[in-house]
């Protein structure tokens, strides 16, 4: 006897739904990329990385029209990160937080010794969804700081091609650990954050809109 044509398709959508629902697809579902410049990709690649939920953080250069850009030129670029996440583990709001107190908002033609427009703050936003979060985030980050939207110089745009930079400076932190230290210390970072931000200086902890 011939089945009904309904029970038939059931087991297939059942097979269908374990699929879409079941690694490597959900897991794909829920990994995110973002773009963000904050001063030398040495220190935003260290400072992100070793946040939880963070897959990978790769240093290249992005804003500008120049094509393959490189460290000795990329006119027109900033330095810059692209930053694999599992959103189940970290969400974009939250990545931004700690971009933002990892950085010095008030400066706009650099970001601490590092100076031009190379090294500018920029979120760069990879569709709507983010757009809108980067710019509730500037908000929330001026009332932190007790600072008008006017004084924030952090600029919020879409996002162009990334181009991955040269070997030698992916992971540099890890694999050049003394001459990073001296470079971070000598560079006034880590002075420059505290003055900034106080107590959430390089924390992801959630906005403080009262101080």
């Amino acid at each position: 006897m011939k089945l009904p044509l309904f029970k038939k398709i059931i087991p297939l959508l059942a097979i269908a739904f374990s699929l879409l629902f079941s690694s490597p697809y959900a897991a794909v579902a829920s990994l995110e990329k973002a773009v963000l410049a904050g001063g030398c990709f040495w220190c935003l690649e260290h400072d992100l990385e070793e946040l939880p939920g963070i897959l990978s953080v790769e240093s290249g250069y992005t804003g500008g029209n120049l094509q393959n850009p490189t460290y000795k030129n990329h006119k027109g670029h900033q330095e810059a990160v692209i930053v694999e996440f599992d959103t189940k583990k970290i969400a974009f709001d939250k990545l931004l937080r700690s971009y933002w107190r990892n950085i010095d908002p008030f400066d706009s033609r650099g970001q601490f010794c590092d100076r031009g427009d190379s090294y500018r703050p920029v979120i760069f936003a990879r569709d709507d969804s983010q757009l809108k979060e980067s710019i509730e985030s500037l908000s929330f980050a001026s009332k932190e700081l007790s600072a008008s939207i006017d004084d924030i110089k952090v600029e919020i745009k879409n996002a162009n091609k990334f181009w991955q930079a040269e070997d030698y400076h992916q992971n540099f932190a890890e694999n050049n650990n003394l001459k990073y230290q001296f470079y971070r210390y000598s560079c006034g970072r880590d002075k420059r954050l505290n003055e900034v931000w106080g107590s959430t200086s390089r924390k992801d902890l959630p906005w403080s809109i009262n101080n």
